[in-house]
């Protein structure tokens, strides 16, 4: 959970978290704003937040230090995992984990719209009701299209635009909701 999200969790203003962890004000301003980073900031600055708010440095400072991969690797690692929890068991996780929310809230909205996509798709196949935590989010639309990197080479090599209108049309309608062509998920190696 992010710094912001903590504090309102915790009915935490700026000034009130200022005044009780003794970090300055400016300091605190800037990390909500995003001006510093707070993974950068001074251990001792990240230990008076963490003591003030209640919570462990480390959980404090996770969302901060997430690594982004390749979004093909990403989509590939979400594929694995739903070949090997199984249906059920990856719903039932990406709804209690949050990373759909926790990727949007860190502007991965490929990486957070490719889940809920997963997730919908997955719901619709077991006749699992939609979360409705997210329909928010389902609003939302990639300003352009992802396609998967084996359409864009076999396109770019033949030449042909051919190649993508029909993968757009063969797409999982779940994820062209969203901007991301997408057509199997189930055969993975």
């Amino acid at each position: 959970m992010m710094l912001e999200e903590i504090m309102n969790q915790r009915n935490f203003t700026k000034y009130r978290l200022s005044k009780i962890s003794n970090v300055p004000y400016t300091t605190i301003s800037d990390i909500c704003s995003g001006k510093a980073q707070f993974q950068k900031c001074s251990a001792e600055t990240v230990y008076k937040i963490a003591s003030a708010l209640g919570v462990s440095m480390e959980s404090l400072l996770t969302p901060y230090l997430s690594e982004r991969c390749s979004f093909e690797l990403f989509k590939s690692n979400i594929c694995h995992k739903v070949k090997t929890m199984g249906d059920t068991e990856f719903i039932i996780e990406t709804l209690e984990r949050d990373d759909i929310r926790r990727y949007f809230n860190l502007q991965w909205y490929a990486e957070s719209l490719y889940l809920l996509a997963m997730l919908d798709y997955i719901s619709k196949e077991n006749h699992v009701p939609l979360c409705s935590r997210y329909n928010d989010l389902r609003k939302c639309r990639l300003k352009q299209t992802l396609y998967p990197a084996g359409i864009l080479a076999m396109a770019s090599v033949a030449d042909d635009t051919s190649i993508k209108e029909k993968a757009l049309s063969e797409s999982i309608p779940e994820f062209t909701r969203f901007n991301i062509v997408e057509s199997e998920v189930r055969n993975v190696i």
